[in-house]
């Protein structure tokens, strides 16, 4: 099964692909690998999920907003090539939480991200190296995760 025909069968909502937040290219094909600038998790009414793990938002709701970014940067890839099924694989992914200093479990928020991306792309396609680091980011997003694809030549 192709990846977009997976995104359906899941029952999937891909909210609006976000515009560019400043200067910079929301995805760049360089050879056979494509580049996805940091996404946030953009909401089907166009709106950011936004908090902070370990204040106001607790380790199930930064996994949601992990799974919410994989929908969004799914939605940036559409826009840029009309559907998912020229990735081949997911090779690469940084995964940034919006967390206080104690919170100390970012791999399990991204696993949010890595677990829909599994079942989009399969369990070997889907899952490529990765890290996950906790930090402060703009307009208060609860995650941000950038990603290297390779594509199908």
């Amino acid at each position: 099964m192709k990846p977009s025909e997976r995104i359906k069968a899941l029952g999937l909502v891909l909210p609006p692909a976000p515009p560019p937040a400043g200067l910079y290219k929301p995805v760049l094909v360089v050879d056979h690998f494509l580049y996805v600038s940091g996404q946030g998790p953009m909401l089907p009414n166009g709106s950011l999920y936004t908090g902070r793990v370990g204040d106001d938002l607790d380790l199930s709701q930064g996994k949601d907003a992990a799974k919410q970014v994989a929908l969004t940067m799914l939605a940036t890839i559409t826009a840029h090539f009309g559907d998912v099924d020229r990735i081949k694989r997911l090779v690469k992914t940084l995964g940034m939480v919006n967390c206080t200093p104690d919170f100390n479990e970012h791999p399990l928020v991204i696993n949010g991200y890595s677990e829909l991306m599994a079942s989009v792309f399969g369990e070997d396609h889907g899952v490529g190296v990765r890290s996950a680091v906790g930090m402060m980011l703009p307009g208060q997003v609860a995650v941000e995760i950038e990603a290297m694809f390779e594509l199908h030549t």
